[in-house]
Order: structure tokens, then C-alpha cells, then sequence
């Protein structure tokens, strides 16, 4: 394997990883995004395989499980399935780049074990779980019995917190994108 660096961004649902880890890699030519595997279906239209996600049926899934395919797989909702593919930071690092994970706690956890120092492990967190009721219940993308699971899942995954390199509280956003960029040049500088 190649040896770059990882940037491991993990949350809660809703906290702002996400947007944060595109704001990284639109303005850092030095990082690449490591495309999930997941047995999940397309959201409409604007989601592309290869690009979003490799959507794979669960057989495809399965089969790479046993050809040790992933540096880690989760069944994260009943029958969904997420993985890292081993191939995708090969790409990445072959490419001269240093990968980025925009990835869930326990997947996050997995990853930091795999990497070791050569990761740092971004744990983002919102202020307060009022503020993350806030937005996720502003997205109005979820059912109510959706909600509650996110929540539930959110105030269990906050307890992982200490096992991160470092907590980016996401408050203002600018800020969060300025800290961002900070860690993340310390780090490759290192």
C-alpha cells in the first residue's frame, strides 16, 4: 500500500461533518475523498455510483466481505451495509493524495485502529444536543420514528468523543472550516 496520510471526520448525524468535509477538499488539491461502499438505495436523482457511494446489491457487499475487500464494514441500519474499500485508498494514495473519511463513530473507531498514527481522527460535535434536535429536525427529510432513532444514536455516539485525536465543535461555520484547514496542515506537516 502507498503510504499517505488520513483525516478521519466522524459525528452525530447532523452535526456538520459532512459540509465541512467538502469545504476541505474543494479548497485542498493534496486530499482525496474515499467513496463509501453501501448496500443502501440511491437518494433521487443526484446521487451517482462511483461518486456518492459504490452502490452494491448485499451479495456484492457480502463477497467482499469475504475476499477482505474493506479496511472496515459496518451494518449500520438493519440490511444497510457501509464499507471502506481497500481499492479506494490505494487510488487515492497512488495518486499522491491523502485520503479523507467522512464516515460514522463506530466505522471512525475502526478506521483510527487501521491507520494508526498515520490518521488523525476528527471527532465533530454541535454545541449542544438541543442544537442537533434543531437541525436534524430542520432538514424535514425524517419520519418521526426516524428522528427518534437518529437522536438516540446521536446521544450514544457522543460518548465515543474521548477516543478522537480532536473534537471540532461545529458553531459557526466559517470557523469550523478556518479550524478545519488548520488541523489538517499540522498534521500533513508533521
Amino acid at each position: 500500500m502507498g503510504k499517505g496520510k488520513a483525516f478521519i471526520f466522524t459525528a452525530p448525524s447532523g452535526s456538520g461533518k459532512t459540509t465541512i468535509v467538502k469545504h476541505l477538499l474543494a479548497n485542498n488539491p493534496k486530499l482525496g475523498f474515499s467513496i463509501s461502499a453501501s448496500t443502501r438505495d440511491k437518494r433521487g436523482r443526484s446521487e451517482e455510483n462511483g461518486k456518492d457511494y459504490y452502490f452494491l446489491s448485499k451479495e456484492e457487499f457480502r463477497q467482499k466481505i469475504e475476499d477482505n475487500a474493506f479496511v472496515e464494514w459496518e451494518e449500520v441500519y438493519t440490511g444497510n451495509y457501509y464499507g471502506t474499500l481497500k481499492s479506494e485508498v490505494e487510488r487515492i494514495w497512488a495518486d499522491g493524495r491523502h485520503v479523507v473519511f467522512d464516515v460514522e463513530v463506530k466505522g471512525a473507531l475502526k478506521l483510527k485502529e487501521y491507520f494508526g498514527d498515520n490518521a488523525l481522527a476528527v471527532f465533530v460535535k454541535v454545541p449542544s444536543m438541543e442544537e442537533l434536535k434543531k437541525r436534524l429536525t430542520g432538514r424535514g427529510t425524517e419520519s418521526a420514528e426516524s428522528l427518534s432513532q437518529r437522536f438516540y444514536r446521536a446521544e450514544f455516539e457522543m460518548t465515543f468523543e474521548n477516543k478522537f485525536d480532536v473534537t471540532l465543535v461545529n458553531e459557526d461555520l466559517e470557523e469550523s472550516f478556518a479550524n478545519a484547514e488548520v488541523l489538517v496542515s499540522d498534521f500533513l506537516n508533521k
